[in-house]
């Protein structure tokens, strides 16, 4: 791996930033969205078809990838890029999210964490250094520190127990990493909704002089305005000169709100599930292609757009699949959704490029609330 990995801000327009992460396996714009590839895959999509969109990274997740088929599999067949056909960047997250929202009779202590699976029962263990040992397996190029997410509201004590944890576990899992030329080990900075302890998080990781950093435990149950209001108090304490990671997040709207306070990367699993339920994310806004008004509507969703599956397809054939679920619909729509995520994205690097992000911001969330185009009558 000949090329390091670094990070070049190239742009700034506000706090806005555009920048890239250079990696051996390829350059990541940011602002950048990562589809979340849970289980080696981006559901209802062929991998082709995601890069074809723009995207430069995906993501994977230790959790689920651990279970089935099993990281030591993984390696043996060649590491996830081979396995999954990309061969471009991957981000894995540690599994900490999951294990604590999905896995059963779990036992978590300064050791690490012991549940059950949620698919059989069997009983695993993680630590930071097996969570580091799994990425390493899997042969991902970010990899992501093992914390203790907690959902909100909590009590200050918990939320302090938790952050402080999810520190030491940093430290551990940054020794595990180790020197891995053209790869990256992300710390998180966790402190739930209270800012003195997102603060302290912040500058004991930044000490750390770590290639990235992540802010996790939001989206989770707060309301947006607190989730911006985190942001707003505990950017400024995290290194201006690497990239910064918003966990889990989010909406177009989280997004362009995000962005302006100086994200650089982002993950969630909505364009995927929403597409996969009958919801369609456009220039226009949301779109539900349950709703009986599209049933006679021979109109595209989006007669602009780049993608065919927007562009093409009648709304008419759309609530078909939907209201008759057809595998069909799943992957039209989540075509659709991962198309406006990435030109949404594009359309931000473009905008800090020429120091219009205020308005293109503006402008994008003026037309997501005039809304759909009437139904026809």
């Amino acid at each position: 791996m000949s090329v390091p990995f670094s990070f070049t801000l190239l742009a700034t327009d506000g706090t806005a930033r555009r920048g890239e992460i250079a990696m051996p396996r390829g350059t990541i714009r940011t602002p950048a969205f990562m589809p979340v590839g849970t289980a080696g895959t981006v559901k209802a999509m062929y991998l082709d078809q995601v890069r074809a969109l723009g995207s430069d990274i995906i993501l994977g997740n230790v959790y689920h990838l651990m279970l089935r088929p099993g990281a030591e599999r993984v390696a043996r067949l060649g590491g996830l890029h081979e396995f999954a056909r990309w061969p471009h960047p991957i981000l894995t997250d540690s599994g900490g999210f999951q294990v604590m929202s999905l896995a059963n009779l779990r036992k978590l202590d300064e050791t690490g964490v012991r549940f059950r699976s949620h698919i059989d029962g069997s009983e695993h263990f993680v630590s930071p250094e097996r969570s580091i040992e799994i990425q390493d397996l899997l042969d991902s190029d970010i990899q992501m520190q093992l914390d203790e997410c907690i959902r909100l509201p909590a009590e200050r004590a918990e939320v302090e127990r938790a952050m402080e944890l999810s520190l030491r576990w940093a430290e551990r899992s940054a020794r595990a990493f180790g020197e891995q030329p053209g790869k990256a080990m992300f710390a998180i900075v966790q402190g739930g909704d209270v800012i003195d302890l997102r603060l302290r998080s912040a500058e004991r990781l930044a000490a750390m002089d770590l290639k990235g950093y992540a802010v996790g435990g939001l989206a989770v149950g707060e309301p947006q305005a607190v989730m911006l209001k985190v942001l707003d108090e505990t950017l400024p304490a995290m290194p201006r000169e690497k990239p910064r990671y918003l966990m889990g997040v989010g909406t177009p709207d989280d997004i362009l709100k995000s962005v302006a306070r100086g994200i650089d990367m982002f993950d969630c699993v909505m364009p995927t599930r929403s597409g996969r339920h009958g919801l369609a994310f456009t220039r226009r806004g949301r779109v539900n292609l349950k709703n009986a008004r599209h049933a006679e509507d021979h109109r595209p969703l989006d007669e602009e757009s780049d993608c065919p599956a927007a562009r093409d397809y009648s709304r008419a054939y759309l609530h078909h699949l939907v209201r008759a679920n057809e595998a069909l619909a799943s992957m039209l729509l989540t075509w659709v959704n991962l198309a406006y995520y990435q030109s949404l994205m594009a359309g931000i690097r473009a905008s800090i490029d020429e120091g219009r992000f205020a308005d293109f911001a503006a402008e994008t969330q003026e037309r997501w609330a005039r809304g759909d185009i009437p139904a026809l009558s």
